[in-house]
């Protein structure tokens, strides 16, 4: 109902707007405007959506005297930062830019009223191609915010021609990656047969615990907190630490890409949008490469009757401007970016999902719109995922960002200790099951107290 409100309301403020919008109003190419942007696609490798902006500015952009002029490529947590900064007027702060893409919790930080309504600008119709369940996530009320271009699930990542190299001479198998148990079984297995070396990375540790949850029927964000004393957090805990202690799971800070690169691990979990980091060669500590071959394999499985992943991905944000031709030049922007054509170009290049119906319909049914054979070997993958997983968007909330962030410090911080207490202690002839379960159980406590704290500063 939220939604047929919202689409109703934005026909009518985008006939009053349009209808008062004089030629004085809009860019054209006699009198252009130029649109700053920051944005997270691609800050590590080649970006795809600069890819796509350089198009539209050398086409419609062009036509229509709108430039958009990328200032900043970087990380969601850093674009986060830079918006606090910017809005609060702290020392050396960029001015605040007319688009940037984040996730809705910035909306917080920005301040609602200084973002533009998209179904100002929008039409109804034109509202209604979007996927519900994407567009749904940007609505603020009757105000919508943040405007999908791109959405992700998360999947699990396979160096497959070192991993098929352990599975021969252990008997292990991408069959026992399909539950969290099997996974982080296989972890610990490889630690072993490796020498000590982590087999895996897992990207959010929050959106782990905030899917294992609902796997497991219960809420990991309740009144805006973190809801840790629930047993279905206690269930999701107990495997990933007891997994991490081993020394399974890499707990370090930096991109798993990264890793992947000099064989620190051969494996990660996070978005599919990962896809566009993976690299196609390894190097080793002797100096030599090998070309290797990854794949895409499901989010592993917490309870086999409820397969459940996250639902990602930010949107498209514009800071309203007094100058209404930045506005409208904002909206023929992100109008062209979200059309069929331009957007598949976009998200297959990237690793994310089409925002339209027309355009998700058309990916899934063929997936060879991906040009290169590991594309298409995660939209094959994700195909299934989509049949059969129930997706959720993170929950928005205040001072979600902050918290989110403090949640991975302290998980990372309890695991690193428990980690290094469970080495030196069974090195030194303690039970290791035993050790085991007292640090797994130990980490628990610790993890609570420390996020308290966070909560009562």
């Amino acid at each position: 109902m939220k939604k047929i409100v919202s689409v109703f309301l934005s026909f009518a403020i985008t006939a009053v707007c349009l209808a008062g919008c004089s030629d004085k109003t809009k860019p054209n190419a006699d009198d252009p405007v130029t649109l700053t942007m920051w944005h997270v696609y691609g800050s590590q490798t080649r970006s795809p959506l600069n890819d796509a902006i350089d198009e539209f500015n050398d086409t419609v952009g062009r036509e229509n005297g709108v430039t958009v002029n990328v200032v900043s490529v970087t990380s969601s947590s850093a674009i986060d930062k830079a918006l606090y900064a910017s809005a609060n007027g702290e020392p050396g702060a960029e001015e605040l830019p007319n688009l940037f893409t984040a996730y809705p919790r910035v909306a917080e930080i920005v301040g609602e009223d200084k973002l533009l309504s998209w179904n100002s600008y929008f039409s109804a119709e034109e509202l209604a191609l979007f996927r519900d369940d994407f567009i749904s996530e940007g609505y603020f009320g009757e105000a919508l915010l943040m405007l999908p271009i791109a959405k992700s699930s998360e999947g699990l990542f396979l160096n497959k021609t070192l991993f098929d190299r352990f599975s021969a001479e252990t008997g292990v198998s991408a069959d026992d990656l399909k539950t969290f148990d099997g996974f982080f079984e296989t972890a610990n297995i490889y630690y072993d047969w490796s020498g000590g070396r982590n087999f895996t990375q897992i990207n959010d540790f929050y959106n782990y615990a905030y899917i294992g949850m609902k796997a497991y029927g219960g809420e990991f964000i309740k009144n805006g907190k973190l809801n840790l004393n629930d047993e279905a957090f206690e269930k999701v805990w107990l495997t990933l630490s007891k997994a991490a202690i081993y020394g399974g799971i890499c707990l370090d800070d930096g991109y798993a890409a990264s890793r992947w690169k000099t064989v620190e691990i051969i494996s990660n979990i996070g978005s599919t949008a990962d896809i566009l980091y993976q690299p196609e060669m390894v190097f080793y500590p002797d100096n030599t490469t090998e070309n290797i071959t990854s794949v895409s394999l499901p989010y592993p499985m917490f309870a086999a009757d409820k397969p459940v992943a996250v639902h990602r991905g930010g949107g498209l944000f514009a800071v309203r401007s007094d100058d209404e031709r930045k506005n409208y030049g904002a909206y023929i922007f992100a109008k062209w970016l979200t059309e069929k054509e331009s957007n598949l170009s976009f998200v297959t290049n990237a690793g994310y999902l089409p925002v339209t119906d027309e355009a998700f319909a058309a990916l899934f049914a063929d997936t060879g719109i991906a040009e290169k054979d590991s594309y298409q070997n995660l939209y094959d993958m994700m195909s299934g995922m989509m049949d059969t997983y129930e997706l959720h968007a993170l929950p928005i909330y205040s001072n979600a960002s902050d918290i989110q962030s403090r949640f991975e410090q302290n998980v990372k911080l309890v695991l690193r200790f428990a980690h290094n207490q469970y080495v030196a202690r069974t090195s030194n002839g303690e039970d290791k099951e035993a050790v085991l379960n007292e640090l797994a159980a130990f980490s628990l406590e610790e993890l609570k107290k420390l996020c308290d704290k966070d909560i009562r500063g």
